[in-house]
């Protein structure tokens, strides 16, 4: 079903939403903040929350550098203490308006809420991407990459736990961490949310679309008959076909701030700091032992200390890099920006992501006339939860398939995703979708404008890889703590990986043979990439080339603060989360994944911060 996004990009040119701002000032015994303009600010009848405190102390029990899902979440927790006192610090600032739309996600990798990194160039790939460099979006607010990402909720296969825990890591088996999952989660997802698998009362909202349209119902149709079942993707099965579910609440956006955070905002032992950079860890070099942070906030430097532990929550990029400048990393790393080891460790190393190909666009028969009335109407059914600017990213149905010459991780986890959309990159005329993910401009002009103007139904299925066997790695390139981190994905380093993709195209071509898809007149969108036009096209050969033009990251990177026992030489943390070789310091985001798992990461990320409040509280349980 087509649909246009120019009310999103009104909504982007023309919403100019308030920003709270902030000064520190600094007394014998405190940190105080003032609020200077305590407005409040209503958007299209939706009220931006703001984080607002009276005061800042000198010290704290916990400081969580960092407010990723995980952070969200474990301070929470660790605040139903009421004798604990907790400091959440936060680079970024609090959503506003546009994030509450779930449709409009494309468009968040655009905003200030990004830190807007690219991978470093390598040789083929990535080539039809601007500076043959593609992007690799972060969130930057409170709630981390939960308030740009693109709502899905998928916890992974009951394997993906248990390996973890085979390599060493006690208490992360898949018995273990499901009641986690099951903790967080406000579930409104029909006939499964009374399942065992899911819980109607937590605190984050998990959905199904409030809309499906007539392509989605194809799409699973066509699936079925190739042999998928229909599934809760959420349980513990893993092979199948299933309609979204998406971290939604009431058809709008449920970001780990706004479930974990803002219901929390008055209790007097959390205080929060936006705008706010830490810049190292502050650790006694005699004892190992890490007693606070150096913060960097309106052009100020101040040092804030902890009683307790300092608990990282920066994620894949910024753990490592808070970590190496406070001289725990790799020597060779540490030597070359010139700073004293204090604990050596594999941080940077072992990053595992995600890879995704969404070139297989298909042009229909059927025509869905929108005029300006059908607009208005999906705009105005959007404040009742309900209608097409609902739909997480435009996303409506995944299948989940395995790729038969991969078993390395048995032959009930699947190897692929494959995502349904309903729409084209073209909807926008190459504005969303091609800018945030640096679609080369000729590239978009020579394939995607001539679909501009189609008034036919177009879909998109993409393809997200599982299991790379292609790994990557950050590297801090300064110790300026404000020098972005360098990201090489080494994609495609091991061939397998394109040939997994190409399996799951080939999967896709068979589907739309289907019945449900025939009746439709599905068909390939046949303008092939000038970059590889040299082929002749829907050869192998042709989506060999295309993946390595088109392929990118879907934000999912893990493992550089890698989890394992200490006899294991990668490994950066324990597996109760504290860094290797130092006292009162943990890791807590995904950053300490040990290996891609078979979902999104936004639900491992929330579980990682539940069960670390556990292993928390009974840590300092008399205390």
């Amino acid at each position: 079903m087509q649909f246009n996004t120019n009310l999103i990009l009104l909504l982007l040119i023309g919403v100019n939403p308030w920003h709270g701002k902030c000064s520190l000032d600094i007394h014998s015994k405190n940190v105080t903040k003032r609020q200077t303009n305590n407005q409040e600010n209503f958007i299209f009848g939706l009220q931006r929350s703001h984080v607002e405190e009276s005061r800042y102390f000198e010290q704290y029990d916990f400081i969580i550098a960092g407010s990723g899902p995980g952070g969200c979440a474990l301070a929470n927790r660790l605040t139903e203490n009421p004798k604990w006192n907790v400091l959440l610090i936060e680079a970024g600032d609090v959503e506003t308006t546009l994030q509450s739309i779930p449709v409009a996600a494309p468009y968040l990798v655009l905003s200030k809420y990004n830190w807007g990194y690219k991978a470093e160039q390598q040789n083929q790939t990535c080539l039809g991407r601007e500076g043959q460099r593609c992007a690799v979006p972060h969130g930057k607010a409170l709630g981390g990459s939960s308030v740009i990402f693109f709502l899905m909720h998928t916890r992974g296969n009951p394997r993906d736990f248990d390996r973890w825990a085979e390599a060493g890591n006690y208490g992360w088996t898949y018995n273990e961490v499901l009641p986690y999952f099951i903790k967080s989660e406000r579930a409104n997802i029909g006939k499964y949310s009374d399942s065992p698998f899911h819980n109607k009362n937590g605190l984050w909202g998990v959905s199904f679309n409030s809309e499906r349209t007539p392509l989605v119902k194809a799409f699973v149709k066509a699936n079925k008959l190739l042999g998928l079942a229909e599934i809760d993707y959420n349980s513990d099965q893993n092979l199948g076909v299933a309609y979204v579910q998406a971290n939604t609440l009431n058809g709008r956006r449920h970001s780990a701030y706004k479930a974990f955070l803002e219901p929390i905002l008055n209790r007097p032992n959390l205080h929060i700091m936006v705008n706010t950079r830490v810049t190292k860890i502050l650790i006694n070099p005699q004892t190992k032992t890490a007693y606070g942070v150096e913060i960097r906030r309106n052009n100020k430097n101040y040092r804030i200390t902890a009683k307790k532990e300092v608990i990282l929550s920066s994620g894949t990029f910024h753990t490592p890099q808070l970590l190496t400048l406070s001289g725990i990393g790799k020597k060779q790393n540490l030597n070359k920006i010139g700073i004293p080891i204090l604990q050596e460790l594999p941080v940077g190393d072992n990053m595992h992501d995600h890879y995704a190909f969404a070139e297989l666009m298909f042009v229909t028969n059927k025509t869905t006339n929108y005029g300006i009335m059908t607009y208005l109407n999906n705009f105005l059914q959007f404040f009742n939860g309900r209608g097409l600017l609902t739909l997480p990213s435009g996303t409506e149905a995944f299948s989940f398939i395995k790729v038969p010459t991969n078993n390395s991780y048995g032959e009930k986890v699947a190897d692929i995703e494959l995502i349904f959309s309903p729409g084209g990159v073209h909807f926008d005329r190459g504005f969303g979708i091609t800018n945030g993910g640096r679609m080369r401009r000729d590239l978009y002009d020579a394939v995607y404008k001539p679909m501009e103007d189609t008034n036919k139904d177009v879909f998109l299925i993409s393809l997200m890889l599982f299991h790379p066997r292609s790994i990557g790695r950050i590297e801090i390139p300064s110790a300026n703590p404000f020098a972005d981190p360098k990201v090489y994905e080494n994609m495609f380093i091991n061939e397998e990986d394109i040939e997994s993709l190409l399996y799951g195209i080939k999967y896709v071509l068979k589907l739309i043979k289907q019945e449900p898809f025939r009746s439709i007149g599905a068909r390939l969108h046949s303008i092939p990439l000038p970059l590889c036009s040299h082929i002749h096209f829907a050869t192998d050969d042709y989506w060999r080339c295309a993946i390595r033009a088109m392929a990118f990251s879907i934000q999912h990177q893990v493992g550089t603060s890698k989890m394992g026992p200490k006899s294991d030489p990668t490994a950066v943390v324990d597996p109760e989360l504290k860094v290797h070789g130092i006292n009162n310091l943990r890791v807590v985001d995904t950053s300490i994944v040990p290996e891609a798992p078979t979902a999104h990461t936004n639900a491992i990320s929330v579980m990682i911060g539940e069960k670390a409040a556990d292993l928390i509280k009974h840590d300092w349980h008399r205390m």
